[in-house]
């Protein structure tokens, strides 16, 4: 006789997914077209199907699925959904439910997902940058050639955000330590073998190259502006490390090599981080109709991108055609927008790149269409 199989579903799991944006899992009638026409999906154990049914009878533990992941929100399954059911959309919802459920403290997770604490998520950077302004007595337009760093110093910047990168990297390693452990508890019957670091490198090629994004259809663009988002991200940590260790090491006036390879890494990284974050906007708006309009936590994470690259352009502008009255207000927004993106990364759609990650490196080594 076969063992027997006990299902808890859990209604609330259920309601949470509708109200997060996945509302039309409910359409879903189990035809199987979605994983048929996915150009991502292994051919054992295909996703999205059985995520589908699992997101229906409120079976929590499909968050732990690697699965998940493995789905790049092409959205051809989407498109081609003959009862509107969105299998994308309900797994971003899935992925957005994995990244609170490993995320510490949980609570600051879902409210990141949450529009109604937007402002009091905003008000934190704001908050704690005005009081330290107003500790130091900077709480003023500094007078003189416009300098970011009479306003703040540089020690104090360096101190504020190592400190958000360092929780940030701290809740990061956390909630992937746990996740990894539940990944290897395998309920998914797959084999888990190979070289760790041999697989992490090859896992880390494929998602720099996006040569997964490029088998998608419907959203093919993405690839492209992914890509540019991504290398924007590397050009701009390049030069914040310069600009760290030409601060701290190198004459202020000096122009050395360090110097130039900030001017030259700055110019092209912020271009192409606001060039790309523009094209995943219009492509998002382009495919609404049929791929889904995309929800709060989508949107949340492209204003953020979209607001770290403005306003470093505008601060960059106002300072060089010298006008101080928009230039440090800009450049505190600035400061407000990337701390914003870093602090509350953990529980962003920034995360996916770190649980993505993980996901991908497992599925390589359970040998799940790798």
């Amino acid at each position: 006789m076969a063992d027997e199989t006990f299902i808890k579903p859990d209604l609330s799991f259920v309601k949470r997914i509708m109200a997060a944006g996945g509302d039309t899992a409910k359409k879903c009638y189990q035809c199987d077209t979605c994983s048929v026409v996915c150009n991502l999906t292994p051919t054992s154990q295909p996703f999205p199907r059985k995520e589908m049914l699992q997101a229906q009878w409120g079976l929590k533990e499909v968050v732990k699925s690697p699965d998940i992941w493995l789905c790049h929100q092409c959205s051809d399954c989407t498109v081609l959904c003959p009862r509107g059911a969105k299998p994308g959309e309900v797994l971003g919802v899935l992925r957005q439910m994995c990244i609170e459920q490993y995320a510490f403290p949980s609570f600051l997770a879902g409210k990141v997902g949450d529009p109604k604490w937007l402002p009091l998520l905003i008000a934190f950077p704001v908050l704690l940058l005005l009081f330290v302004l107003n500790i130091f007595g900077l709480m003023r337009i500094p007078e003189g050639t416009i300098q970011y760093s009479k306003l703040f110093p540089t020690l104090l910047v360096d101190v504020i955000f190592m400190g958000a990168a360092a929780f940030a990297v701290f809740v990061f390693v956390n909630g992937v330590r746990q996740y990894w452990k539940d990944l290897n508890v395998n309920p998914w019957k797959v084999k888990v073998e190979g070289n760790l670091v041999r697989d992490l490198i090859a896992t880390l090629k494929d998602i720099i190259s996006h040569n997964r994004f490029r088998q998608c259809e419907t959203t093919f663009a993405r690839s492209l502006n992914h890509l540019l988002v991504f290398f924007g991200f590397v050009f701009l940590a390049v030069v914040t490390a310069l600009a760290f260790y030409r601060e701290w090491f190198e004459a202020h006036d000096a122009v050395t090599n360090v110097y130039l390879a900030m001017k030259l890494l700055a110019i092209p990284g912020t271009a192409a981080l606001l060039y790309g974050i523009y094209g995943i906007y219009q492509e998002r708006l382009k495919n609404a109709d049929k791929a889904g309009a995309g929800t709060y936590f989508d949107w949340l994470f492209i204003f953020v991108v979209a607001a770290v690259g403005v306003t470093g352009l505008f601060s960059w502008v106002f300072r060089l055609i010298g006008i101080k009255m928009l230039a440090y207000p800009t450049y505190f927004i600035h400061l407000v927008s990337v701390f914003f993106l870093f602090f509350y990364a953990p529980y962003s759609k920034m995360a996916h790149m770190v649980y993505r990650t993980v996901a991908m490196l497992y599925a390589r080594m359970a040998k799940r269409g790798f």
